[in-house]
């Protein structure tokens, strides 16, 4: 069986290498890096797609939060913390496990399964799935609609709760969803995360001013600093098709 790649983020030295030690313990993982500033750890994740992260969350710069937003698809999360009031905040970016410090090795190692699992599922998935599809199904005021993702907007995050809005509604529509789970749905081809609070439909944006500011339906919304190069990125790939 192929090993899982995977990658360490923490500011701790000490935590890294134990981590580390746990890895070299596990067949099933193959570490490709270490790092212990998350800036300099977001360039390598990109570039090499790592299928697994132990990520800490309180870190300085950019926290473990911030950057799991801003992963590559692929790549899995295990969050590693002292502090266990992080673990319902894990769940919004559907992170695969949450780790309190000081981390025991059969945890790791029910992680390192739940990654297998995961990854496994995930390729059959892939195998199998069609085409996707042209609208998907949310449930509003106890009944199911049916939303054409073409009338999509943006989608705003508030708590538990999301709002759609579509261009064909005065209103948002209001679901018990996560901004992960729609970030899901949608495809990644017309849609991109630009906040924690917002995902916008691209082909909607009427511009993008020099605050890096978005401009889109009746909403301005300024990208922060842990969404920027990724949305950078994709308006220059745009930019470039279309020329």
């Amino acid at each position: 069986m192929r090993p899982i790649t995977c990658m360490i983020v923490d500011d701790e030295p000490l935590a890294v290498r134990l981590l580390e030690s746990y890895v070299e313990r596990t067949p099933e993982l193959q570490l490709m890096a270490s790092y212990t500033d998350s800036i300099t750890a977001i360039n390598a994740i990109k570039a090499q797609k790592p299928e697994l992260l132990f990520l800490d969350i309180q870190m300085p710069n950019i926290d473990g939060m911030e950057l799991a937003h801003i992963l590559p698809e692929d790549t899995r999360v295990v969050f590693t913390t002292a502090f266990k009031e992080y673990a319902f905040e894990s769940y919004e970016v559907n992170a695969l496990d949450f780790l309190l410090k000081p981390v025991r090795y059969n945890k790791f190692l029910a992680s390192v399964e739940k990654a297998r699992k995961a990854l496994d599922m995930s390729q059959a998935t892939a195998q199998s799935t069609p085409q996707h599809p042209n609208t998907i199904f949310i449930r509003v005021d106890g009944e199911w609609r049916n939303i054409p993702i073409e009338q999509i907007v943006y989608v705003n995050g508030m708590k538990d709760y999301v709002l759609f809005c579509l261009d064909n509604l005065p209103r948002p529509l209001v679901t018990h969803l996560t901004m992960k789970a729609v970030e899901d749905m949608l495809p990644k081809d017309r849609f991109l995360r630009v906040h924690r609070s917002y995902i916008v439909a691209v082909d909607k944006i009427r511009k993008v001013d020099r605050n890096d500011c978005i401009y889109i339906g009746d909403e301005v919304i300024h990208v922060p600093d842990g969404y920027l190069q990724a949305f950078r990125q994709f308006l220059e790939s745009r930019a470039i098709e279309r020329k």
